[in-house]
């Protein structure tokens, strides 16, 4: 390649990490060769949902996203061939046999197909998001803090509430879940110590269809609201969706979202109806994640996203929330200065 076209490339490219191109920056040896001479193709495997649950896998999607248009790099993508480990490790190692180097998993379900695959391949580098059981140096765990973005929807929804009773919908009943019904239900305490909670999870492992099952999230939700719930929050990826329809059939109720701002990717006659969603940003740890391996940054290791790193948060795109959000940032200040612990279990 001519030189000027090397440095062209080069220029963009460091412009994109520094995120200012007028600014000069320095750039490390190990950035300059990843940068300069090696081109990066990143692998991402998604769960069984793939792309298109307008939730997280999405969210993943959106930060690879933005790393191919800022960051310069090339990727392949794959939906996990089956729930099963070994389907899982099937789609892992067509990213490897494709010369991916990073390789992204998204979800805690691939756990023990990253643990196969990394231990088989070990001059590559695998992160896997929301599971921290995986430990070698070539695993890096991003994990987030949902307890505490959930907390703040929590308050939402108890300040939303006429009724005083508030829904909780889990896609499947695993510790992870349980984070965001703890800060949830924390959160909606903070503001009326005496509003009901009502819970319900879609399924229990091992079987994860609760994550993907529209209709049992729309039966869930229906029950609720029956019940006397008249906000309902539901971390159940794709089965969100399903929740959404039942509340938009009932005058008065709202519906919390997840994992990315779900207002916006709602059917319009649904979207005025979504009072917020809790952020999880997948999106800004995949893009960053990226970042660092092209920086040099191919160690194994755990990295944590909470409310300090803008990992979570809570979306503000229908003006509904407007009202509530004096509130909401007093309490996300408090969690911030460490007034507020949020329990995740």
């Amino acid at each position: 390649m001519p030189q000027r076209i090397v440095a062209a490339v080069l220029t963009a490219a460091v412009a994109a990490l520094s995120g200012c191109a007028a600014t000069p920056v320095t750039v490390s040896t190990g950035a300059m060769t990843a940068l300069g001479r090696e081109t990066i193709h990143v692998g991402i495997a998604y769960d069984s949902a793939g792309r298109g649950d307008k939730s997280f896998n999405d969210a993943a999607g959106a930060g690879l996203d933005r790393a191919k248009k800022e960051l310069l790099v090339e990727a392949s993508e794959v939906t996990a061939q089956s729930e099963s480990d070994e389907g899982r490790a099937a789609s892992l190692r067509q990213l490897v046999q494709g010369g991916s180097n990073p390789i992204i998993a998204v979800g805690f379900l691939y756990a023990g197909a990253v643990a196969t695959v990394a231990k088989e391949h070990p001059d590559r580098l695998f992160a896997i998001i929301d599971d921290a059981s995986v430990t070698a140096d070539n695993v890096v765990s991003l994990v987030f803090a949902e307890e505490e973005g959930s907390y703040l929807v929590g308050a939402a929804a108890a300040m939303a509430s006429k009724s005083n009773h508030v829904g909780f919908i889990g896609g499947v009943q695993v510790p992870l879940i349980k984070k965001f019904e703890a800060g949830f239900r924390a959160g909606a305490r903070s503001v009326d110590s005496g509003i009901r909670v009502d819970v319900r999870y879609l399924t229990k492992p091992p079987d994860f269809s609760g994550f993907g099952s529209p209709d049992k999230g729309k039966a869930a939700a229906a029950a609720l609201l029956d019940a006397g719930a008249d906000v309902i929050y539901s971390a159940a990826g794709g089965s969100g969706s399903g929740s959404f329809e039942a509340v938009a059939a009932r005058p008065g109720a709202w519906a919390i979202g997840v994992d990315s701002d779900q207002y916006k990717t709602a059917p319009a006659a649904i979207r005025p109806r979504i009072l917020t969603s809790m952020l999880k940003r997948v999106d800004n740890a995949v893009f960053q994640e990226i970042q660092a391996y092209i920086k040099g940054d191919r160690g194994g290791g755990l990295k944590r996203y909470d409310l300090k790193v803008d990992g979570v948060g809570y979306a503000t795109s229908n003006p509904a929330i407007k009202k509530y959000r004096p509130q909401l940032e007093k309490a996300r200040y408090a969690i911030l200065g460490g007034k507020v612990q949020v329990p995740t279990s």
